[in-house]
C-alpha cells in the first residue's frame, strides 16, 4: 500500500453533487481529487435523467402534434424503435464517460479510478481494478457523493428472480411485451409510460398507496392516471404486490397481489424507492452508521464527525433526491471548504422538481397537506392548465390543473403544483422569491 498526501480535498463519488464539489473547491485554489469506481458522471447521465427522457420524447412528441390540425395529417406510421433507442444511446454517451473525464481534467481536478472508503479522519483508500491500494489523504475535508440505489422491499421472492431497476429499464436493448411496474413514483410512471408509448402491448403499474405520485397534490396522480388509462396502461392502486416468481430464469415473471389475483408479464420493473450506498465506504471509522443516510447541516457538514471535515452531497444525505439539489448542496459544500460564508436553504425549502410523462408533472414546495400539518393558515387557488390562451395554442384536447397554495397570512406563494404539456416551463415563475399574491 502506497501513501498520497498530496490533496487538500477529496470526494468520494463522481456523479453530479461530486462533479460539482469538486469543481468548486478548485475553484477556490484547492487541489482536488475525485475518485470513482465506475462512470464519471453517475446515475443521472446514464442510467436515469437523460436514458429515461430520450425513452419519453417520442410518444410525447407523436401526441404533441397529433393535437394540431394541419400538423396531425403529416404523422403517419410508426415510432422507429432502433432509431429512439440508437437515441438514448447517444444521450447516454453509450456509457462512455471520457467527454466528463475531460472536463473534470478541464476544471482541474484530478480523477482517482477505483472504490474509495474512510479508513480514518481524512484519510481515504482507494482500490483500483487490479486489486491494488493507495491511501489518499486530504488536508481539508472530504466530500461524500456516492449517490443512492434502487431499494428492493421484502417480497417473496423479488430477491430470487431477475427483475429490473432503474438500471436494466433506461438501457434496455428491446421493448418488452408485457410489463409490471411496482410502485407509482416518478420512475415508475415515467418508465411506464415510456414503454407503452415505445410499443410495449400490456403495461401495469402497482402502487400500494391511493394514487400515483402519492408524494404530490393528489389531483396530479388522479389526471396522470386518467392519462394512461387513454393510452392503455393499467393503474392499480391501494394495493399490495405479495409474492413473484419466474419457473426459468428467462421465463415470464407471474405477480401475486394481496386478493390473489395474479399478473403475468415479460419483465418486473421495481421501483418503490432508493437506498443510500453509503454502506461500503468506510464511514463507521468516522462514528457513522454504515448503509444509512449522512445527515447534515445547511452547509452539508456531517453532523456526529469531530472538526467539521467531513461532508455529505447530493442523494448520499437524503435532503432532496433530485440531481439539481445535490448539485445545490454541493456548489454550497465546495465553496464553504473554500472559505466562503454560505448555507443552503432552497432544497428544503423550495424543492423543484419535474415529472417528464405526458401530461408533465411540476412543482416545487409544499403540498396544501403538508403545509397545513405545519399549522400554516393556507388558501390555494385552482385553474384548468388548458382554460387559457397559451393552451389553446398547443393545440386540441390540453387538460391538467394548476394549483397554488398560499400563505394566507403573508401573501406568499408557498407551493406549485402544474398537470399539462410542457409545464415544467412554468416552475420558474413559482421559484421567484418576490413572488407574492
Amino acid at each position: 500500500m502506497t501513501t498520497n498526501r498530496d490533496y487538500d480535498v477529496l470526494v468520494i463519488g463522481a456523479g453530479p453533487a461530486g462533479e460539482n464539489a469538486a469543481e468548486v473547491a478548485a475553484k477556490g485554489d484547492l487541489k482536488v481529487g475525485i475518485i470513482e469506481r465506475e462512470l464519471v458522471g453517475g446515475e443521472c447521465s446514464y442510467f436515469a435523467c437523460m436514458p429515461s427522457k430520450a425513452l419519453l420524447r417520442p410518444g410525447e412528441i407523436l401526441d404533441m402534434v397529433g393535437r394540431v390540425p394541419g400538423a396531425a395529417e403529416a404523422v403517419t406510421g410508426s415510432i422507429d424503435i432502433d432509431a429512439a433507442l440508437a437515441r438514448r444511446d447517444d444521450l447516454s454517451g453509450n456509457w462512455d464517460d471520457s467527454g466528463q473525464v475531460d472536463w473534470l481534467t478541464s476544471v482541474g481536478v484530478d480523477l482517482i479510478r477505483g472504490h474509495g472508503r474512510l479508513v480514518e479522519p481524512k484519510v481515504v483508500a482507494v482500490e483500483s481494478a487490479d486489486g491494488s491500494v493507495t491511501r489518499y489523504e486530504a488536508s481539508k475535508a472530504v466530500v461524500i457523493g456516492t449517490g443512492t440505489a434502487a431499494a428492493i422491499p421484502p417480497i417473496e421472492g423479488l430477491r430470487e428472480i431477475r427483475i429490473w431497476d432503474n438500471r436494466d429499464v433506461t438501457t434496455a436493448k428491446e421493448v418488452p411485451n408485457r410489463l409490471v411496474v411496482l410502485g407509482g413514483g416518478v420512475v415508475g410512471v415515467e418508465m411506464a409510460q415510456a414503454w407503452k408509448t415505445l410499443g410495449a402491448q400490456e403495461v401495469t403499474v402497482v402502487e400500494m398507496m391511493p394514487n400515483l405520485l402519492p408524494r404530490q397534490e393528489q389531483f396530479a396522480g388522479e389526471e396522470l392516471a386518467a392519462a394512461f388509462d387513454r393510452i392503455g396502461i393499467r393503474v392499480l392502486t391501494e394495493v399490495k404486490l405479495v409474492k413473484v416468481e419466474r419457473e426459468t430464469d428467462d421465463g415470464p415473471v407471474l405477480a401475486t397481489l394481496e386478493d390473489g389475483t395474479t399478473i403475468e408479464a415479460d419483465e418486473i420493473l421495481v421501483a418503490v424507492g432508493r437506498r443510500p450506498l453509503t454502506g461500503d465506504i468506510g464511514i463507521e471509522t468516522v462514528g457513522l452508521e454504515p448503509g444509512r443516510y449522512i445527515d447534515v447541516d445547511n452547509r452539508m457538514r456531517a453532523r456526529g464527525v469531530d472538526g467539521e471535515w467531513l461532508y455529505a452531497v447530493g442523494d448520499a444525505n437524503g435532503r432532496s433526491l433530485v440531481t439539481h439539489s445535490g448539485k445545490y448542496q454541493a456548489r454550497i459544500a465546495g465553496a464553504t471548504i473554500a472559505g466562503h460564508e454560505t448555507t443552503a436553504y432552497g432544497d428544503l425549502k423550495a424543492e423543484a422538481g419535474v415529472v417528464f410523462t405526458n401530461p408533465q408533472v411540476a412543482s416545487v414546495g409544499l403540498t396544501e397537506n403538508a403545509a397545513r400539518e405545519l399549522g400554516i393558515d393556507v388558501h390555494t387557488v385552482e385553474y384548468g392548465t388548458g382554460h387559457t390562451a397559451g393552451a389553446a395554442t398547443l393545440g386540441r384536447g390540453i387538460k391538467g390543473t394548476s394549483k397554488l397554495v398560499i400563505d394566507a397570512s403573508r401573501q406568499l406563494i408557498l407551493g406549485a403544483t402544474f398537470v399539462g404539456p410542457g409545464v415544467g416551463e412554468m416552475l420558474h415563475a413559482a421559484t421567484d422569491r418576490k413572488s407574492v399574491v
